[in-house]
């Protein structure tokens, strides 16, 4: 079985790097069922191309499949179904092992020679020239359009020299989109077995957390995700109840305010639900972390915890620290890092503070970098001084970087009505201007140089979805910073 991931970053060739994978060498790698192969079947500055063969051993898989339990009766259950199938050519949960065994960095979004680039959105092409696909191909646009790929699913034919026969039960799957490597990593690693909606392993209650993980930041999201955890999950119900029922305690968890208040009742929020801006906000503070060089990072009214679980995954983090007042936030974040079972050297780099944003906190003092994401907007405009002053004045990091909703951009959403904010918490949602200005005064006040930018699709009219500024203390050098302030990095950040 094949997949090939191209991309035509510039220098394309960094790609491996991002992989891994040294693009002048054939890499091989023993699995339980066979070998597979990573190698380059191009690799110049304008165009790159990483493609994993997985070459299955039948009498391997035979042999692995008589010691274990099947899970459901399938052709491959029976003795000559061990031997005779097509799980040596159609991509499968065998395909999804080999990714987790080849491209394990990658999975987790680590690159020590470009980790700036790790954390960024390139051009991809993703190829998977069969996949046994139970549900066609439009299943598989459902399942892909929405973490925005265009995605292009064309049927097998039984026989080329009979189409009369009509298609197979495969499709040649070609993905195109402009993700993190990692993402698209992860999504393939979930979605080419539910796709195919078999497994070549006994299910076991651990399955749980291997979605979770590479679910992170868009399962949740996914309008199809109870399709997606029952099939990942063999159709065990328990386990997909209990998949499911964690899923929405991690997307509760990323809607709790970061200040004190409470969301009002019957009040909806109306941010957009599609998994790419928020993937995107996500990518964006992540570069520009990479970018500052910073080692021991805050996230200030962290609430659920859904951007420390990115950073905790980084290495180049030696130490993150969540502050929110809400104690059940930090309750919730602690369940979503799983501190209870990381081993004590990667549970000593991870803090969890209650504190308010308001007050001066010494703990704070003395980090590389802070991030404010989506925060500033859920508290009441008088208290904005002492946010400055907590953060910019007395903790003074290096770099703080700043999210926030452009209320310019409201009238995009079809279902938010004139005059509300997107959130029912929000107190106030600023314009570009109102946000520039905003930025402006407190790096004046407090000695930082800021840029200031947009993240998602700009809009020629009305900007993009979501403002970004990055505060840079006077005398620390910040990648793609001009000393007028204006941002050379913001393309790249969108």
């Amino acid at each position: 079985m094949l997949l090939t991931l191209t991309t035509t970053h510039r220098p394309a060739t960094d790609l491996g790097y991002l992989l891994v994978k040294h693009p002048d060498r054939v890499h091989a790698f023993d699995l339980p069922a066979g070998t597979a192969h990573v190698f380059y079947p191009e690799a110049a500055e304008d165009r790159c191309t990483a493609a994993l063969l997985v070459e299955v051993d039948p009498q391997r898989l035979g042999a692995g499949r008589g010691r274990g339990r099947q899970q459901t009766a399938t052709p491959e259950s029976f003795t000559l179904g061990r031997y005779v199938n097509d799980r040596a050519y159609a991509a499968s949960s065998l395909l999804s092992s080999a990714l987790s065994t080849v491209f394990r960095s990658a999975l987790r979004g680590v690159s020590r020679d470009r980790p700036e680039l790790a954390a960024t959105a390139i051009p991809l092409e993703v190829r998977v020239p069969v996949l046994r696909c139970r549900g066609g191909a439009d299943l598989a646009t459902r399942l892909f359009a929405p973490l925005g790929w265009t995605v292009t699913a064309t049927p097998v034919p039984l026989d080329e020299r009979h189409p009369d026969w009509g298609d197979s039960r495969y499709v040649e799957l070609l993905l195109a989109g402009t993700v993190r490597v990692a993402d698209a990593l992860n999504h393939l690693y979930v979605l080419l077995p539910v796709l195919d909606d078999a497994k070549h392993y006994w299910v076991a209650p651990d399955e749980i957390d291997k979605l979770l993980r590479a679910g992170a930041g868009w399962l949740a999201d996914h309008p199809d995700k109870a399709l997606i955890t029952r099939r990942y999950l063999a159709h065990r119900r328990a386990l997909a109840g209990q998949a499911l029922a964690r899923l929405a305690e991690l997307r509760l968890a990323d809607e709790t305010p970061a200040d004190d208040s409470v969301v009002a009742e019957g009040v909806e929020d109306v941010e957009p639900r599609r998994a790419s801006l928020a993937a995107r906000r996500r990518e964006a503070v992540l570069a520009a972390l990479a970018a500052s060089g910073a080692t021991r990072v805050l996230d200030l009214g962290c609430g659920g915890g859904a951007l420390l679980t990115a950073l905790v995954a980084d290495r180049r983090y030696t130490e993150v620290v969540g502050t929110d007042v809400a104690d059940h936030a930090l309750t919730l974040a602690a369940r979503r890092l799983r501190l209870d079972r990381l081993p004590q050297r990667q549970r000593d780099r991870v803090r969890l503070w209650q504190s308010a944003l308001t007050y001066r906190d010494d703990r704070l003092r003395g980090y590389d970098a802070a991030v404010l994401m989506e925060v500033v907007e859920h508290l009441d405009p008088p208290r904005l001084p002492a946010l400055a002053d907590a953060v910019f004045g007395h903790a003074r990091p290096g770099t703080v970087i700043v999210t926030t909703p452009n209320v310019e951009y409201n009238v995009r959403y079809e279902g938010l009505p004139a005059g509300r904010f997107r959130h029912a918490d929000h107190r106030f949602e600023w314009t570009r201007a109102e946000f520039a200005d905003w930025v402006g005064e407190v790096a004046a006040t407090y000695g930082y140089t800021a840029t200031v930018g947009g993240i998602g699709d700009d809009d020629p009219e009305v900007g993009a979805p979501t403002q970004l500024a990055v505060f840079t203390a006077a005398g620390q050098a910040a990648g793609g910073q001009t000393s007028t302030g204006r941002d050379t990095r913001k393309e790249e950040q969108r």
